[in-house]
């Protein structure tokens, strides 16, 4: 007979250790999720801005993640991840407030998209402090040797709360406006913070504050792979609503919806690919999936087309998160988890920052299809780059 190890709980333990964490990531995620979509129309079409403005608006919130998610990591190693996560929420909280602000107040454009890029900033500090914590909760809860499941069912939690948050946003914008998005978007990250509130901390490591540059030397080769793959969703988040509308075609929110399903039903089958087999073979796999599926997506000259290639985009994307957080993870002391878990995210958040923007400019030049175009490209970048990360070897010291 075998004993299932101390250190390593059983797959029910797992599931129900990491379950009220979930739930706190995915109502957190929705304030993001929500606007998602609707603030491209909202700025758009409401307050009259051009592409390469909406790409600016949805870029800033990670521009404001990037900056603080070292410091998120340090305060998550310091104080403990449930400080962190308790923080976090009440300001994603604050940044529906401005939402409601610029739709309730009798203001011009410009001060309307002032507001909401005051809400994007707050987005981005709250967003980087409740998911580095409860990334790092994660893996004091359950152990080092189920990092992969912790990001991956972390992940499920994000992209599912974008999955439905995006149609809903959709759905409530022709019905009660962008201020019925504002305030949906206001009380998501309060019911998880009900949540939080009651869940049993664990302590924090007590490191000292390790220099950005030393905590991204470790990780940067698995970031940049996150990073370029990440574009494609950058994109397809900015620019897929409004190339449906741009083409005429209906399901903009089914399309979206797509992605997510591939994303999560991949994590619910094989989350534990990363931790079982590496990072790096399960991201080769992934990566070819996604390149695929921005290729179909670049090419589609229908709707249903369109669709396929959102899921399979979804399909492939999915499982690169857990994959190259093993890698970076795995280079790390214990005492600077927190960190690293912070600025290997931020990896993300460059991508999201910078695809909106970039897209937005292929978008001005060549048509809202050259924004997933650019995705095949940044996805087979992040293809290439795959070696790198398999020749650092396994190091865990800093």
């Amino acid at each position: 007979m075998t004993t299932q190890s101390p250190t390593v709980p059983s797959t029910i333990n797992a599931l129900a250790g990491l379950a009220p964490l979930v739930f706190i990531v995915f109502f957190g995620f929705l304030s993001i999720g929500i606007p998602l979509s609707t603030l491209g129309i909202e700025v758009h079409d409401t307050l009259g801005f051009g592409a390469s403005v909406v790409g600016w608006v949805i870029g800033s919130q990670s521009v404001a993640t990037v900056l603080t998610r070292h410091a998120g990591g340090v305060y998550s190693d310091r104080h403990g991840p449930k400080r962190a996560v308790l923080i976090g929420l009440p300001v994603a909280a604050a940044a529906g407030g401005f939402y409601l602000l610029a739709s309730l107040l009798p203001v011009g454009p410009q001060a309307a998209l002032a507001l909401m890029l005051v809400g994007r900033v707050l987005l981005g500090l709250g967003e980087s402090l409740f998911l580095t914590g409860t990334m790092s909760w994660g893996i004091a809860r359950l152990g080092p040797a189920r990092t992969g499941k912790v990001m991956a069912w972390q992940g499920i939690a994000m992209y599912g709360a974008l999955a439905i948050g995006a149609p809903l946003g959709l759905t409530v914008l022709p019905q009660f406006g962008f201020l019925g998005v504002a305030l949906c978007s206001t009380l998501a990250p309060l019911v998880a913070l009900a949540v939080a509130i009651f869940l049993p901390g664990v302590a924090g490591s007590g490191g000292v504050r390790v220099p950005f540059y030393r905590v991204v030397g470790l990780i940067w080769r698995p970031g940049m792979v996150l990073a370029l793959a990440t574009v494609p969703f950058a994109v397809m988040s900015t620019f897929l609503a409004l190339h449906f509308a741009n083409r005429g075609w209906d399901g903009a929110g089914l399309a979206i919806t797509g992605f997510g399903v591939g994303y999560i039903a991949v994590r619910l089958c094989i989350a534990h690919w990363p931790d079982r087999f590496g990072g790096v073979r399960v991201a080769g796999f992934s990566l070819v999936v996604e390149i695929l599926g921005q290729a179909v997506l670049w090419s589609a000259d229908t709707a249903t087309m369109a669709l396929i290639g959102a899921l399979l985009t979804g399909v492939g994307f999915s499982l690169i998160f857990p994959s190259m957080g093993v890698e970076a993870t795995r280079r790390v002391a214990p005492e600077l988890r927190g960190q690293a878990v912070g600025n290997f995210i931020a990896f993300f958040d460059i991508a999201i920052g910078l695809g909106g923007p970039i897209g937005g400019l292929l978008v001005g030049q060549f048509g809202y299809g050259a924004a997933f175009g650019g995705g095949t490209v940044a996805a087979i970048c992040s293809l290439a780059l795959l070696p790198a990360v398999k020749a650092m070897g396994g190091n865990k010291k800093g």
